[in-house]
Parts: structure tokens; C-alpha cells; sequence
């Protein structure tokens, strides 16, 4: 049996998601930015899927920008919008728990002369509203928070930290990295009050490449990409209109029942989290979200096991897998949340789809229930 628990990291195209890509890039093939009947329908399939998107954001659709995915949204929105309000300040808040695609643009920014402060989390992974809203200055020009961590599945009180951020300055812009959250749990990013919110097609069953940035009518950002002014001059190069159709059509299906599927991740969730917490020395670290479970097997490494699992068709992860592998250290999550040194290097992360079923879950936890003893056996020290 083959058993894929790395939705995270990504997930497996919709079929129907492929086929029009395929129909698309063979016969709807023209530029959207052409004049000519082939050109026109090319923009009209990027319009439709911007239409689909926005109507389960409850947003315009003129909100929408495609990018090539999450990180580039991410780096679109912070660097477009530090660029943009520079003269207003130079203060930034972000978080311990962020993404790399994040992190690594705050280091950026660093050097560019802005101050950044990360606000770290409780040890269960949460960030505190009161802890963002106490390192507001009137310095401060953007706060950036995920809604839902990717390594250990903890909802963020993005609602909370962007109502306070606008009261004690509107002109603040807030950012929320909405990748793991998007098709998982209820976004709306008019009731959650952010200016910007990143998300990418492939962590729900759509194609890789193509994302979006979700950006609030009025809200200036500077351009990272320079050209031929595609997308009202924010974003130029010739759109993937593939990608954006399969996206388009991805976000179909996948809000076509949304309620369902997210009630289905649910069961398993707790599913699997009973199974193995059942076991010795396993804790489960896992947050809100439906979709992702993150266990710590005291005694065994992570990668060990990891593999050992891979071996009996189930395939899993050690974390974010959104960094190369020759730079991989350790978690940075973990490590931020305050995790004993000795548990850092035993933490699985499972993540769920609405394609997994019960079987599955049921064969997974049998499967450590015969590895993770054998593999204490080896305990160091």
C-alpha cells in the first residue's frame, strides 16, 4: 500500500486540473496580452479563474494578482510594501515561525537599512496578539503573520493582530502568509481585516509554479519585477495561463465541498493522533488545522524513522520541506516553540488530504507501532 502524508509539501494535481492545462497549452496557446481573437481568449481564461478565486475570498477579482507561488508572493508583498511606505518608517514586525520565504526576506531587509522584530511563540506554537500589538512603534510600517504554520498546524489570531494594528495606526499594512490555511480553513481576508494575503496553487491539488497575492484595493505596493507591465504593472511577464487555469480549476474542486472535505481531514487527524499518542513517549504538537499532525517519537530520529516508513510506503516529512535539502537544519519552529533539545530531532510531520482515507491512517499506525520500538532499540546513549 502507498500512503502519501505530505500534503504540505504539496499535493497531487486534480486530474481535471491537468487536462485543461494540457487542452490549454495546445489549443487555447495564445498570449493574453495579444490583441487578436487567440490573445482575447487567453485572457478571458486568466479572468475566469481570477473570477473563481475571488468569489471564495469574497473579494474582487481586480484583488487578485497571480504570482509563481507562495514565495513570491510573500516577497511581493513585504519588500513591495517596505519599498512603498518607506518614507513613513522603517519598522518591522514578523514572527519566529514563519516561513523561510519570510524570514529570509526580513533578513534582507535587514541589511537595507529597515529594524525587524520577531515576536516568538508560546511553546504550543502560538503567537499572542499582545505580544505583536506591545512592539508597535510609530516607526512600524508592516506586520507580516502566517495563519497557519506549516510545520505543527497552529492557527494564528491573524483577526486579532490586524484589528489591533489598524487601531493604533490604519495606515499600517498587514500581511498574512496564507499558503497552509487557504482550502483548509476559513479564509476571508475582509473579515480577517488584512491588506495582504499570499497563497500557492500546489498545496491544494493544483498545479506547481502558480500562485497568488491577494492585495486590498488602495493598497500601494512596489513592483519586485520589472518589464512589460503586465498585471497593472505589478507583476510583469506573460502570465502562466496554464497554471492560472489549473489553479482556477483547483480552487473549484476544492471549495466544491469544502465543509466536507475539511470535516473528513478532521476525523483522520484525530485518527491518527490517537493512534500513536496511544504508543510510549509519543506527543502529539500539532495545532487547529485539519490537515496537519506533528508527532514527536522520543528515542528516534526523525530522518530514521522518516525512512523506515518511506520503506513500507508511507511517505511523510521532518518538517518544512520548502528549504534544499543540502541546507536543511534544524527546525527553526521547534526550536522557536522551546522544544527540548533531545525531542528537536524526533518530530514527524503528517499531512492530510481530503484523498486519504481511514485504511490508510489505520495502516500508518500500525506500521509505527512495529517500527518506532524496533528503532529505540538503537537509542543513543
Amino acid at each position: 500500500m502507498e500512503v502519501y502524508l505530505d500534503n504540505s509539501a504539496t499535493t497531487r494535481t486534480f486530474p481535471e486540473a491537468a487536462g485543461l492545462m494540457q487542452r490549454i497549452m495546445t489549443e487555447e496557446y495564445g498570449n493574453p496580452s495579444s490583441l487578436h481573437r487567440v490573445g482575447l481568449s487567453a485572457e478571458h481564461i486568466v479572468k475566469e479563474a481570477k473570477e473563481i478565486i475571488a468569489r471564495t475570498l469574497r473579494v474582487e477579482p481586480g484583488e487578485i494578482l497571480f504570482t509563481s507561488g507562495g514565495t513570491e508572493s510573500n516577497n511581493m508583498a513585504i519588500i513591495g510594501s517596505a519599498l512603498a511606505r518607506k518614507r513613513a518608517g522603517n519598522h518591522i514586525i514578523t514572527t519566529a515561525i514563519e516561513h523561510p520565504s519570510v524570514l529570509r526576506v526580513m533578513e534582507h531587509l535587514k541589511q537595507e537599512g529597515f529594524s525587524v522584530t520577531i515576536i516568538p511563540p508560546d511553546q504550543t506554537g502560538h503567537i499572542h496578539a499582545e505580544g505583536v500589538l506591545a512592539a508597535l512603534t510609530p516607526e512600524t510600517i508592516l506586520v507580516s503573520c502566517m495563519l497557519v504554520n506549516n510545520e505543527v498546524g497552529t492557527v494564528q489570531p491573524v483577526r486579532e493582530i490586524a484589528g489591533g494594528v489598524h487601531r493604533f495606526n490604519p495606515e499600517i499594512r498587514v500581511h498574512t502568509d496564507a499558503v497552509q490555511a487557504y482550502g483548509k480553513i476559513p479564509v476571508l481576508p475582509r473579515e480577517l481585516g488584512v491588506d495582504l494575503m499570499s497563497v500557492s496553487a500546489h498545496k491544494l491539488h493544483g498545479p506547481k509554479g502558480v500562485g497568488f497575492l491577494y492585495i486590498k484595493k488602495g493598497t500601494l505596493i512596489r513592483p519586485i519585477i520589472y518589464g512589460g507591465g503586465q498585471q497593472g504593472d505589478l507583476r510583469s511577464g506573460t502570465e502562466n495561463v496554464p497554471g492560472i487555469a489549473g489553479m482556477g480549476e483547483a480552487v473549484r474542486l476544492t471549495f466544491a465541498d469544502f465543509a466536507g472535505d475539511t470535516e473528513k481531514m478532521k476525523r483522520l487527524k484525530e485518527q491518527l493522533i490517537a493512534g500513536a499518542s496511544a504508543m510510549p513517549e509519543v506527543i502529539s504538537l500539532s495545532g487547529e488545522a485539519p490537515h496537519i499532525v506533528s508527532l514527536s517519537f522520543a528515542g528516534v530520529r526523525a530522518e530514521v524513522l522518516l525512512h523506515a516508513l518511506e520503506d513500507s510506503g508511507i511517505y511523510v516529512s521532518s518538517g518544512s520541506a520548502c528549504s534544499s535539502n543540502k541546507k536543511k537544519k534544524g527546525s527553526a519552529v521547534l526550536s522557536a516553540m522551546q522544544l527540548p533539545g533531545e525531542l528537536l530531532d524526533t518530530v514527524l510531520r503528517f499531512s492530510l488530504s481530503a484523498d486519504n482515507t481511514e485504511e490508510e491512517i489505520r495502516y500508518t499506525v500500525e506500521t509505527l507501532e512495529k517500527l518506532v520500538p524496533m528503532l529505540r532499540r538503537y537509542r543513543r546513549g
